[in-house]
């Protein structure tokens, strides 16, 4: 048992790993982390653009309009529109989670010790999460159908 500080372990571990810590191999086996968080970051940019276009064009919408009925039909068209914006970025955020998760499975199943054996398993994770992408999908279509209906009813 350590006495002199609650560090101290950690502080011995660290020296007496340091010579066996190799930086071009930490580099390379964090790299598929940062591929992750720039995927993320490009995709949260193009969904901020894509919904400050809208903005734009919502206010443009706007600077015309004289009678009621005008304004009505404006803030329906950007009804419709941040409606279909948001199916896209759900679809969009839900095939790159759905795509970084398999790929962590398949790296997963590279480093195991008996990957054969994590094969099957590794199967069922991706086919658990493709049902996922589907029932989602599935569910943003039923969604829109019924903004839809209650649009024209």
């Amino acid at each position: 048992m350590f006495s002199k500080n609650p560090f101290e372990a950690a502080a011995k571990t660290m020296k007496d790993s340091a010579e066996k810590f190799n930086p071009a191999a930490a580099q390379e086996a964090f790299k598929p982390v940062m591929d992750h968080l720039k995927a993320w970051g490009d995709l949260a940019q193009k969904q901020a653009q894509a919904a400050q276009a809208s903005m734009a064009e919502t206010v443009e919408s706007f600077k015309n309009v004289k009678e009621p009925q005008a304004a009505f039909e404006a803030m329906k068209a950007s009804a419709e529109n941040s409606i279909a914006i948001a199916k896209k970025n759900l679809k969009d955020v839900t095939a790159l989670g759905v795509a970084q998760f398999n790929s962590s499975v398949d790296a997963l199943e590279k480093a195991h010790p008996a990957p054969e054996v994590f094969a099957n398993v590794g199967k069922s994770l991706k086919t658990a999460a493709s049902s996922m992408e589907t029932a989602l999908e599935s569910a943003m279509k039923n969604g829109v159908t019924a903004v839809k209906k209650a649009r024209n009813s």
